[in-house]
């Protein structure tokens, strides 16, 4: 509450993504949940991502978790506390980690972890932040769960945006709740990347998959979310405002990483001019635990 009313809104709700699962949390949990469903025993997963990305680090973690292997692709990102130690625990969880130089070097190093994997067992791709259609269903029942969380539907839903894969769950669990509520997504990444077109064909993508498997869901108003530019200088660079709405965040016990949720919760202020006074903050990022899974020898 005390949070909230400092922010200039009058209900603030946090969902707390970061405590997803016990071994690794965060938002990428919910979309992995179906992307290693049902793979036979010798997968190897192959994804991409930054030194700093939790996505990485979930899919290694719970690659292992399952009796597979993970190989990573990575480019350098900037070094925080948080990028940090996310890099250091994707070293211990993946089977191995294979890094770019520079984002120019991204597809070779991507070349050479399928090549790793193909040495390890039977490589299977997960798209760069888990962008895919399977990965949106995930996010969407895990806005579906804010129906018993919440007395009221909330007038937005303020999310960072990377990937697109939880902007898109989100959108069409608004519409399956039938909720006025709008999708808030504050840009982090590069917009090739992060865009409201991405957003748009990831919950086209996820809606004939659900179709074709017998769950229909209600077509949004809209399958664009509202998109804030809150990237700064570049991804994972800490900007001011960020940095800021970190340590406000952080006096009143909510810990949040410079690289997403800084920078989305440094949007909330922008919003109450806009008409939203009860928000729900996705909290996407998780640090990482001591315990990670090894990966199986």
């Amino acid at each position: 509450m005390q949070l909230g009313e400092s922010v200039g809104v009058r209900a603030l709700w946090v969902k707390r993504e970061d405590l997803s699962a016990a071994a690794y949390g965060g938002n990428k949990v919910r979309g992995l949940e179906f992307l290693l469903a049902g793979a036979p025993a010798a997968t190897v997963f192959v994804t991409l991502g930054g030194t700093g990305s939790t996505h990485c680090l979930a899919t290694a973690v719970h690659a292992a978790a399952l009796s597979y292997r993970a190989v990573l692709a990575q480019f350098p990102q900037p070094a925080t506390e948080a990028s940090v130690a996310v890099a250091e625990a994707c070293v211990r969880s993946a089977a191995a980690v294979v890094r770019a130089r520079s984002r120019v070097g991204l597809p070779l190093a991507v070349v050479r972890a399928w090549l790793v994997a193909r040495r390890l067992g039977l490589p299977h791709w997960i798209p760069g932040g888990g962008a895919d259609p399977r990965a949106v269903a995930g996010h969407l029942v895990a806005g579906l769960e804010l129906s018993s969380q919440l007395p009221v539907p909330p007038d937005a839903i303020v999310t960072p945006l990377g990937s697109g894969g939880t902007a898109a769950g989100l959108l069409l669990a608004v519409a399956a709740l039938g909720w006025p509520t709008r999708v808030v997504a504050a840009r982090v990444a590069p917009l090739p990347v992060a865009n409201r077109w991405r957003v748009a064909a990831l919950a086209r993508g996820a809606t004939r998959l659900l179709a074709a498997n017998g769950v229909p869901v209600p077509r949004p108003l809209s399958l664009v979310p509202l998109v804030l530019d809150c990237l700064g200088a570049g991804y994972g660079h800490p900007t001011a405002a960020g940095e800021a709405a970190r340590a406000h965040a952080a006096a009143h016990g909510l810990r949040l990483d410079p690289t997403y949720g800084a920078k989305a919760f440094a949007a909330l202020p922008a919003l109450v001019p806009r008409g939203f006074r009860r928000i729900v903050f996705w909290h996407t990022f998780a640090f990482p635990v001591r315990r990670t899974w090894e990966p199986s020898s």
